[in-house]
């Protein structure tokens, strides 16, 4: 690999391309949910009953997610063969236009049925290219950084996730405040994605291709990788798709769902949990890298299990602030679930997944593992969480049930992990000493 000063600004360009794509995805599934939360249930599900109106758009939410293990797996498929670099392109573009058609679309008072249609296969869309953006994100920047720095690394385009949630949620509130919200402002920032994608593209097709990869690339090429992951590294895609499940889960029912639950259940205005969401995700731009840090100094484990601990330990006390129904509190509880607890687990998720994997699948087999997840258990999330909650008569204790036994499946996966700390991608140890407890 590069060294010095050119490995430096090698690392820092292919970093910032990954990071502004990753925000560019998140931007977009962000703004899904939020439109899901507060708009859609209106203007593309219009129903007897609000219960009803927020399951539909909640559907509609979880509908992208199923497209989501096909394009991880055609776009995997395609980064383990023809290159990082060309697969993050095409996902970055189809997410983009799906995004701003989004934002063009009749409402169902317009044309009654196909509008929810419409929506439906925007959102599969979405769903199909951001079925491998984050993973090839990941995959490059862990391939061309510096292994004693991977963890921080690593953890950079975890950041541009947290990025694209803020400045969703920050467009989102600016166009909430519009008088003309309820009938065209909610478009805006569906079509602002565009913005995003040229800037997205212009600094993707400046960055080289992982030095990994070509070196791979030159020894020869999986011809089926994700069939390959499977049959070669069994445990590991096992182990990721243990952690993945329940942590996409937990990461939708505090993003999306409390939004919901605040305005639709608790009856406070919307401004309340977009402000935690705004929060959070500032809290959680700032904490990633260091909680990269971290797992470079002393093992990616000890750094997850300590926050997916502290997530099982304050769900219920997160809902109870909530339920105070005090804007102050509810902001606080939302900061501190997702900001901190989440944040923690993305942080260190983005070294340990890259590390999992050999280089001839890598990106198939993080693809797999996070995108299959996804469909089960991340798109779903929000609809089951609110499905509970009408079920519970309003009460908030088995959604708080629930984020216990998801942060306890994936402290038991990782438990049961490798430390990857000092693995090499090209599947050697380098000569750093582990961590104590670790297991290789």
């Amino acid at each position: 690999m590069t060294s010095g000063r050119a490995a430096a600004v090698t690392s820092g360009s292919v970093a910032r391309a990954a990071v502004i794509g990753t925000a560019i995805e998140f931007y977009d599934h962000a703004l899904f949910g939020l439109a899901a939360a507060v708009v859609f249930d209106d203007r593309f599900f219009p129903a007897d009953t609000p219960l009803a109106g927020t399951l539909g758009s909640f559907a509609a939410f979880a509908v992208g997610f199923l497209a989501r293990p096909v394009g991880g797996v055609v776009f995997g498929h395609f980064g383990d063969r023809a290159g990082r670099k060309p697969a993050l392109v095409v996902t970055l573009l189809l997410m983009g236009l799906a995004t701003a058609g989004i934002g063009l679309l009749p409402t169902y008072d317009q044309v009654g049925l196909a509008a929810p249609i419409l929506l439906v296969l925007l959102r599969l869309a979405q769903g199909f290219g951001a079925g491998a953006e984050y993973a090839g994100a990941l995959v490059l920047v862990a391939e061309t950084s510096d292994p004693r720095r991977r963890g921080l690394w690593a953890s950079l385009p975890g950041a541009g996730v947290q990025i694209g949630i803020l400045t969703a949620t920050l467009v989102f509130t600016a166009a909430a405040a519009l008088p003309s919200f309820e009938t065209w402002g909610w478009r805006v920032p569906f079509l602002l994605s565009l913005v995003g994608v040229g800037v997205g593209l212009f600094l993707r097709g400046r960055v080289p291709e992982s030095e990994i990869f070509e070196r791979e690339r030159a020894r020869g090429l999986s011809r089926f990788p994700a069939l390959e992951v499977a049959s070669r590294q069994p445990r590991s895609l096992l182990i990721a798709v243990a952690v993945n499940a329940p942590f996409g889960a937990i990461g939708y029912i505090v993003n999306v769902f409390v939004l919901s639950y605040v305005t639709r259940t608790l009856g406070l205005p919307a401004t309340v949990g977009l402000i935690g969401n705004v929060l959070s995700s500032a809290v959680a731009i700032a904490v990633t890298p260091l909680f990269g840090l971290l797992a470079d100094r002393v093992g990616r484990r000890p750094v997850f299990l300590g926050a997916a601990l502290a997530l099982s330990l304050f769900a219920f006390p997160m809902f109870w602030l909530v339920d105070t129904g005090h804007p102050a509190l509810v902001i606080l509880a939302v900061t501190l679930g997702y900001g901190v607890c989440v944040a923690g687990m993305f942080a260190v998720l983005a070294a340990l997944l890259t590390e999992l994997f050999g280089t001839r699948y890598r990106y198939s087999g993080i693809a797999i593992a996070r995108e299959w997840t996804a469909a089960l258990t991340s798109g779903p999330a929000p609809l089951v969480a609110a499905a509970l909650v009408a079920g519970a008569g309003g009460a908030s204790w088995p959604v708080a049930l629930l984020l216990v036994v998801c942060g306890a499946i994936a402290f038991l996966a990782v438990l049961l992990a490798p430390e990857t700390r000092a693995r090499d991608l090209d599947g050697r140890l380098s000569q750093e000493p582990v961590g104590s407890g670790a297991v290789i």
